[in-house]
């Protein structure tokens, strides 16, 4: 029987009755769904599949808090191309005390952030969230402090991970955005 079905999709690929995007499957590193930070909301990261991804570690309250500013340009430089940047609140640093719906006007109100965020969670050791275990899983450099950064290709492959002090106007990291958005999937 499987392979009856596996035949009959593969004939149906092959003969035009499906179009390649209906065939394509979440990559690994964003088949997960994680809580929208405004409304808790699950939110798939699928939706971003065959974009550029700079995942962020984040905190209101560190030392580079700042780089907001930096990666919502970023995000409004690049979002028509295919990047989308993805922040992640996180208190593993104790640097992020607030409720969820506080960090998300702290966020709007102090940076006029627009790209997505997604609920306060761990990003590193055992209580990880699932996105960051699985960058982690793929060889990503486990974050040592808030604002870094990781780098994924459009095929949602980790490309590299930058630390805190490579700040979003960093040049090499504007070129590794550039080149991964003229890439093919």
């Amino acid at each position: 029987m499987k392979h009856r079905l596996l035949l009959a999709c593969c004939t149906a690929l092959l003969c035009g009755w499906l179009s390649p995007a209906a065939a394509n499957t979440c990559p690994t590193t964003l088949n997960h769904t994680l809580p929208r930070l405004q409304d808790e909301k699950p939110q798939s990261l699928c939706q971003y599949q065959g974009k550029v991804v700079l995942a962020v570690n984040t905190a209101s309250y560190c030392g580079f808090t700042g780089q907001y500013k930096g990666l919502e340009g970023l995000y409004a430089r690049y979002k028509d191309a295919g990047l989308v940047v993805l922040g992640f609140p996180s208190n593993d640093f104790a640097q992020e005390k607030g409720s969820n719906k506080e960090i998300a006007e702290f966020c709007e109100n102090t940076f006029g952030v627009k790209f997505p965020m997604f609920a306060a969670s761990s990003v590193r050791g055992d209580k990880a969230n699932p996105f960051f275990r699985q960058l982690i899983a793929q060889g990503a450099t486990p974050p040592r402090w808030n604002f870094y950064k990781y780098l994924i290709g459009r095929d949602g492959k980790l490309i590299d991970s930058y630390g805190s002090m490579t700040g979003p106007e960093d040049r090499k990291l504007q070129a590794a955005i550039e080149k991964s958005l003229k890439a093919q999937p």
